[in-house]
């Protein structure tokens, strides 16, 4: 699972925006969305840089978040 940072991710429309956007191009995504820290996770078979274009494409910007 990857996740992502959305920082204009702010309400149930903005979730529904971008799990549809991901789920559109990988119907058996799994998307998940935390509202409090803005961050999206995503279990698919799209690339990284898929699910980034999918999200902009909605009008999020999003970025991964990379483990420490």
């Amino acid at each position: 699972m990857t996740r992502f940072d959305v920082p204009e991710m702010s309400c149930g429309h903005c979730t529904a925006a971008i799990r549809k956007a991901v789920t559109t191009l990988d119907p058996s995504a799994s998307v998940d969305c935390d509202l409090n820290v803005r961050v999206v996770s995503v279990e698919s078979t799209l690339g990284d840089e898929a699910i980034v274009l999918a999200m902009k494409e909605a009008g999020y910007d999003a970025t991964t978040v990379i483990a420490a």
